[in-house]
Protein backbone atom coordinates (compact mmCIF):
# COMPACT_ATOMS: atom_id res chain seq x y z
CA UNK A 1 0.00 0.00 0.00
CA UNK A 2 1.37 3.36 -1.05
CA UNK A 3 0.45 6.54 0.84
CA UNK A 4 -0.41 9.76 -1.00
CA UNK A 5 -1.60 13.14 0.26
CA UNK A 6 -3.43 16.11 -1.19
CA UNK A 7 -5.09 18.89 0.81
CA UNK A 8 -7.57 21.62 -0.06
CA UNK A 9 -9.73 20.12 -2.81
CA UNK A 10 -12.33 22.86 -2.09
CA UNK A 11 -15.18 20.98 -3.78
CA UNK A 12 -18.65 22.47 -4.18
CA UNK A 13 -21.01 20.05 -5.94
CA UNK A 14 -24.26 21.42 -4.51
CA UNK A 15 -23.49 25.12 -4.95
CA UNK A 16 -20.54 25.43 -7.36
CA UNK A 17 -17.93 27.97 -6.34
CA UNK A 18 -15.33 28.59 -9.06
CA UNK A 19 -11.86 28.69 -7.56
CA UNK A 20 -10.09 30.47 -10.41
CA UNK A 21 -11.05 33.76 -8.76
CA UNK A 22 -8.17 32.90 -6.39
CA UNK A 23 -5.62 32.74 -9.19
CA UNK A 24 -4.71 31.14 -12.50
CA UNK A 25 -3.38 28.05 -10.72
CA UNK A 26 -7.01 27.05 -10.04
CA UNK A 27 -8.07 27.01 -13.68
CA UNK A 28 -9.58 23.65 -14.58
CA UNK A 29 -10.57 22.92 -10.98
CA UNK A 30 -12.24 20.69 -9.80
CA UNK A 31 -11.81 18.43 -12.83
CA UNK A 32 -8.04 18.66 -12.46
CA UNK A 33 -8.31 17.34 -8.90
CA UNK A 34 -10.23 14.23 -9.95
CA UNK A 35 -8.05 13.64 -13.01
CA UNK A 36 -4.85 14.00 -11.00
CA UNK A 37 -6.08 11.52 -8.39
CA UNK A 38 -7.08 8.94 -11.01
CA UNK A 39 -3.76 9.36 -12.79
CA UNK A 40 -1.57 8.22 -9.90
CA UNK A 41 -3.67 6.43 -7.25
CA UNK A 42 -4.42 2.70 -7.38
CA UNK A 43 -7.18 0.78 -5.61
CA UNK A 44 -4.83 -0.53 -2.92
CA UNK A 45 -3.41 2.91 -2.07
CA UNK A 46 -4.23 5.28 0.79
CA UNK A 47 -4.78 9.01 0.25
CA UNK A 48 -4.68 11.57 3.07
CA UNK A 49 -6.89 14.64 2.59
CA UNK A 50 -5.93 17.12 5.31
CA UNK A 51 -8.67 19.69 5.21
CA UNK A 52 -10.72 22.21 3.24
CA UNK A 53 -12.58 19.41 1.55
CA UNK A 54 -15.89 21.11 0.72
CA UNK A 55 -17.28 24.63 0.67
CA UNK A 56 -20.64 23.29 1.92
CA UNK A 57 -22.10 24.77 5.08
CA UNK A 58 -24.14 21.70 6.10
CA UNK A 59 -23.26 18.01 6.19
CA UNK A 60 -26.05 17.05 3.79
CA UNK A 61 -24.66 19.48 1.22
CA UNK A 62 -21.14 18.11 1.64
CA UNK A 63 -22.19 14.48 1.09
CA UNK A 64 -21.99 14.67 -2.74
CA UNK A 65 -18.41 15.94 -2.43
CA UNK A 66 -17.52 13.13 -0.04
CA UNK A 67 -19.14 10.60 -2.36
CA UNK A 68 -17.16 11.96 -5.31
CA UNK A 69 -13.89 11.45 -3.42
CA UNK A 70 -14.95 8.01 -2.18
CA UNK A 71 -15.66 6.95 -5.79
CA UNK A 72 -12.01 7.56 -6.70
CA UNK A 73 -9.43 4.75 -6.51
CA UNK A 74 -8.00 3.83 -3.11
CA UNK A 75 -9.04 4.54 0.46
CA UNK A 76 -8.91 7.95 2.11
CA UNK A 77 -8.55 9.60 5.51
CA UNK A 78 -10.08 13.06 5.98
CA UNK A 79 -9.15 15.85 8.38
CA UNK A 80 -11.08 19.04 9.05
CA UNK A 81 -9.83 22.32 7.60
CA UNK A 82 -10.72 25.87 8.60
CA UNK A 83 -13.27 26.10 5.76
CA UNK A 84 -15.01 22.80 6.49
CA UNK A 85 -17.97 24.44 8.22
CA UNK A 86 -20.13 21.43 7.34
CA UNK A 87 -18.07 19.10 9.57
CA UNK A 88 -20.34 17.81 12.38
CA UNK A 89 -19.43 15.73 15.43
CA UNK A 90 -17.03 12.95 14.57
CA UNK A 91 -19.59 10.30 15.52
CA UNK A 92 -22.22 11.77 13.21
CA UNK A 93 -19.71 12.12 10.37
CA UNK A 94 -18.42 8.59 10.64
CA UNK A 95 -21.96 7.27 10.56
CA UNK A 96 -22.48 8.59 7.01
CA UNK A 97 -19.03 8.24 5.46
CA UNK A 98 -18.92 6.10 2.32
CA UNK A 99 -17.13 2.77 2.42
CA UNK A 100 -13.35 3.13 2.30
CA UNK A 101 -13.41 6.68 3.71
CA UNK A 102 -12.25 7.50 7.23
CA UNK A 103 -12.02 10.68 9.33
CA UNK A 104 -9.96 11.70 12.34
CA UNK A 105 -10.16 14.70 14.64
CA UNK A 106 -8.61 14.14 18.06
CA UNK A 107 -7.97 10.43 17.63
CA UNK A 108 -6.17 8.14 15.18
CA UNK A 109 -6.97 5.38 12.72
CA UNK A 110 -5.07 2.32 11.50
CA UNK A 111 -5.21 1.41 7.81
CA UNK A 112 -3.16 -1.75 7.37
CA UNK A 113 0.28 -1.05 8.83
CA UNK A 114 -0.20 2.73 8.59
CA UNK A 115 -1.42 4.69 11.62
CA UNK A 116 -2.76 8.16 10.81
CA UNK A 117 -2.95 10.84 13.50
CA UNK A 118 -3.40 14.59 13.38
CA UNK A 119 -5.48 17.68 13.96
CA UNK A 120 -6.46 20.82 12.08
CA UNK A 121 -3.88 23.08 13.70
CA UNK A 122 -4.15 26.87 13.59
CA UNK A 123 -2.17 30.06 13.14
CA UNK A 124 1.11 29.46 14.97
CA UNK A 125 2.04 32.07 17.60
CA UNK A 126 4.33 34.66 16.07
CA UNK A 127 2.73 34.47 12.64
CA UNK A 128 1.87 37.85 11.02
CA UNK A 129 -1.58 39.05 12.06
CA UNK A 130 -1.96 36.55 14.90
CA UNK A 131 -3.72 37.69 18.07
CA UNK A 132 -4.89 36.39 21.46
CA UNK A 133 -7.89 34.68 19.88
CA UNK A 134 -5.58 32.74 17.56
CA UNK A 135 -3.44 31.81 20.55
CA UNK A 136 -6.43 30.24 22.31
CA UNK A 137 -7.41 28.19 19.28
CA UNK A 138 -3.81 27.10 18.75
CA UNK A 139 -3.67 25.86 22.36
CA UNK A 140 -6.84 23.84 21.81
CA UNK A 141 -5.43 22.32 18.65
CA UNK A 142 -2.17 21.52 20.41
CA UNK A 143 -4.14 19.57 23.01
CA UNK A 144 -6.05 17.74 20.28
CA UNK A 145 -2.78 16.73 18.66
CA UNK A 146 -1.59 15.36 22.00
CA UNK A 147 -4.80 13.31 22.24
CA UNK A 148 -4.39 12.09 18.68
CA UNK A 149 -0.80 10.99 19.17
CA UNK A 150 -1.74 9.23 22.40
CA UNK A 151 -4.54 7.41 20.54
CA UNK A 152 -2.07 6.44 17.82
CA UNK A 153 0.30 4.96 20.40
CA UNK A 154 -2.52 2.74 21.69
CA UNK A 155 -3.00 1.24 18.23
CA UNK A 156 0.29 -0.62 18.59
CA UNK A 157 3.33 -0.71 16.31
CA UNK A 158 2.99 0.64 12.81
CA UNK A 159 4.07 3.37 10.42
CA UNK A 160 2.96 6.66 11.97
CA UNK A 161 1.85 9.45 9.65
CA UNK A 162 0.76 12.85 11.01
CA UNK A 163 -1.40 15.23 9.05
CA UNK A 164 -2.32 18.83 9.82
CA UNK A 165 -4.32 21.36 7.86
CA UNK A 166 -2.29 24.41 8.94
CA UNK A 167 1.51 24.42 8.73
CA UNK A 168 3.17 23.51 12.05
CA UNK A 169 5.24 26.70 12.07
CA UNK A 170 4.97 30.30 10.92
CA UNK A 171 6.35 31.44 7.54
CA UNK A 172 9.68 32.38 9.15
CA UNK A 173 10.17 28.86 10.43
CA UNK A 174 10.28 29.85 14.09
CA UNK A 175 10.06 27.05 16.64
CA UNK A 176 6.57 26.04 17.75
CA UNK A 177 5.19 23.71 20.38
CA UNK A 178 3.23 21.87 17.71
CA UNK A 179 6.37 21.16 15.73
CA UNK A 180 8.14 20.09 18.93
CA UNK A 181 5.33 17.66 19.70
CA UNK A 182 5.47 16.15 16.24
CA UNK A 183 9.26 15.92 16.32
CA UNK A 184 9.10 14.04 19.61
CA UNK A 185 6.61 11.58 18.11
CA UNK A 186 9.05 10.89 15.25
CA UNK A 187 6.46 10.03 12.58
CA UNK A 188 7.48 8.47 9.29
CA UNK A 189 5.76 11.36 7.51
CA UNK A 190 4.12 14.74 8.17
CA UNK A 191 1.83 16.46 5.65
CA UNK A 192 -0.01 19.80 5.71
CA UNK A 193 -1.69 22.28 3.35
CA UNK A 194 -3.86 25.41 3.83
CA UNK A 195 -1.55 27.96 2.17
CA UNK A 196 -2.30 29.01 -1.42
CA UNK A 197 -0.88 31.19 -4.14
CA UNK A 198 2.37 33.04 -3.57
CA UNK A 199 2.16 33.09 0.23
CA UNK A 200 5.40 31.88 1.83
CA UNK A 201 5.46 28.39 3.33
CA UNK A 202 8.18 27.04 5.59
CA UNK A 203 8.66 23.27 5.31
CA UNK A 204 10.57 22.10 8.39
CA UNK A 205 13.16 19.36 8.49
CA UNK A 206 12.61 16.53 10.97
CA UNK A 207 15.17 13.73 11.13
CA UNK A 208 13.99 10.58 9.30
CA UNK A 209 10.56 12.14 8.65
CA UNK A 210 9.16 12.86 5.20
CA UNK A 211 7.69 16.38 5.43
CA UNK A 212 5.50 17.59 2.55
CA UNK A 213 3.42 20.65 1.84
CA UNK A 214 0.45 19.23 -0.09
CA UNK A 215 -1.99 22.04 -0.90
CA UNK A 216 -3.78 20.98 -4.10
CA UNK A 217 -2.81 23.98 -6.20
CA UNK A 218 0.84 23.68 -5.16
CA UNK A 219 0.77 20.05 -6.34
CA UNK A 220 -0.94 20.96 -9.62
CA UNK A 221 -3.79 18.80 -8.34
CA UNK A 222 -1.89 15.51 -8.42
CA UNK A 223 -1.62 13.71 -5.05
CA UNK A 224 1.94 13.61 -3.73
CA UNK A 225 3.49 10.20 -3.08
CA UNK A 226 4.47 10.28 0.58
CA UNK A 227 5.39 6.66 1.30
CA UNK A 228 6.10 4.31 -1.62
Amino acid sequence: MRVFAIADPHLSSRDPKPMDVFGASWQGHPEAFFEGWRRVVREDDLVLVPGDISWAMRLEDALPDLAAIAALPGRSVLLRGNHDYWWPSLRRLRAVLPEGMHAIQHDAVRIGDVIVAGTRGWVVPGAPGGDAHDERIFRRELHRLQLSLAAAAKLGPGTLVVMLHFPPTNPRGDASEMLDLITAAAPRALVFGHVHGEAPVYVPTIADTVVRFVAADALRFEPALILP
